[in-house]
C-alpha cells in the first residue's frame, strides 16, 4: 500500500475502500404509508440490514487481511457496527488503519454533532477515528457544525478534518472561518465526471481529493468505451484498473466499493504498471460532464 501526506503532515492511504451499498435504501418511499411500503421497510431493516451488515463485516475483515488500510462510511449507512466487528476480528494493529466517517445532514439540521460524534465512536469501538467528514454541507448549517467538529478534534478524538460534496464555494466558507483547514474534499469523480477546475483548486490550498463512485459505478458508457478497453489491453489490466490508476496518478484517493473477493484484490493491484501522458489524455477526453450523483447545489438535503 502507497501512502499520501496531507497538508497537516499525516498520512493516508492512495486507495481506501467504500462500504455504502445498493441494498441500503436511506428512504423506501416519498410520502406514501400505506400498509405495502410499512412492511417493506420492516423487513428492510430487521432482515436485509442485518444480512448485509454481517457479509460487510466479513468483507472488511477480509480486505483488511488483504492489504486494504482505508475504511470510508458514514453514520447514513448504519454499518458502523459492522466495520467495529470487522477491525476487532481482523487482527491488524489500529495504528495501521485509517477509518474515517461522517455526520448525517439530519444530525446537522439537529444540531447533534457532538452526541452523533460518539454514538459513531461507540459503534466502531474506537477511541478517536483518523477522518470526520461532512457528508454534506447543509445550508445554514454546515459552517456550525464545522466549529463543533473543531472542538472534538481540539480534544484529540479527531486525527484529520474533512468534507465531502463540496464545490470551490463551500470550501471557501470554511477556509475563511474556520481555525482547522479540512484537509480531504471527497466528490464524485470519474472519466465522465472529471472535476478538474475543483481538484485543481484543492491542490493550490493543500486539500486532498477523494474519489467515491471512481468507476462510475461501471456505467456502460464507461464499460463499453473503446479507449479504455484498449489501454486496458495494452497493460494486462482490466478497464476498472485502469481507471483507479487514473485516479491515482492524478493525485486523486479513488474509493471503490465491492464485497466481492476478486474485485478487491484487484482494485489493490494498481502499482505495478504506469500509464502514458497520452494514455492519460485520452481517458480524460471521456469527460462529458455527466454526474451520477446529486449537486450539492441542487438537491434537497432532507432526501439525503
Amino acid at each position: 500500500m502507497e501512502f499520501i501526506e496531507l497538508s497537516n503532515g499525516n498520512k493516508i492511504p492512495s486507495i481506501g475502500l467504500g462500504t455504502d451499498s445498493v441494498l441500503f435504501v436511506r428512504k423506501l418511499h416519498t410520502g406514501n404509508n400505506n400498509f405495502s411500503t410499512r412492511a417493506w421497510s420492516f423487513y428492510y431493516r430487521r432482515i436485509m440490514r442485518n444480512i448485509w451488515n454481517w457479509e460487510l463485516s466479513n468483507s472488511i475483515c477480509n480486505a483488511f487481511r488483504m492489504g486494504y488500510r482505508m475504511i470510508d462510511t458514514s453514520a447514513a449507512y448504519n454499518n458502523e457496527e459492522a466495520i467495529g466487528r470487522a477491525i476487532r476480528k481482523s487482527g491488524v494493529r489500529r495504528e495501521e488503519l485509517f477509518i474515517q466517517t461522517r455526520i448525517t445532514n439530519k444530525q446537522q439540521y439537529n444540531h447533534e454533532v457532538r452526541e452523533s460524534f460518539f454514538a459513531s465512536l461507540k459503534k466502531l469501538g474506537l477511541e478517536y477515528v483518523d477522518m470526520y467528514m461532512i457528508h454534506w454541507p447543509v445550508t445554514g448549517e454546515f459552517l456550525n457544525t464545522w466549529r463543533e467538529m473543531e472542538q472534538l478534534y481540539k480534544e484529540g478524538y479527531i486525527k484529520n478534518l474533512g468534507v465531502a460534496n463540496c464545490h470551490q464555494h463551500h470550501l471557501e466558507d470554511i477556509l475563511n472561518m474556520c481555525e482547522v483547514r479540512p484537509v480531504v474534499n471527497q466528490v464524485e469523480v470519474h472519466p465522465l465526471f472529471t472535476q478538474k477546475p475543483l481538484i485543481e483548486y484543492c491542490k493550490s490550498e493543500g486539500i486532498q481529493v477523494e474519489a467515491y463512485s471512481p468507476i462510475a459505478q461501471n456505467n456502460d458508457r464507461l464499460r463499453n468505451n473503446k479507449r479504455l478497453k484498449s489501454i486496458a489491453s495494452n497493460h494486462s489490466k482490466t478497464l476498472q484498473q485502469v481507471v483507479l490508476r487514473w485516479h491515482i496518478q492524478n493525485g486523486v484517493i479513488p474509493i471503490p466499493r465491492s464485497t466481492n473477493k476478486d474485485r478487491l484484490t484487484h482494485n489493490l493491484d494498481l502499482f505495478d504498471f504506469i500509464l502514458t501522458d497520452e494514455e492519460m489524455k485520452q481517458i480524460d477526453s471521456i469527460n462529458i460532464n455527466s454526474r451520477l450523483r446529486y449537486d450539492p447545489d441542487n438537491c434537497d438535503f432532507t432526501e439525503l
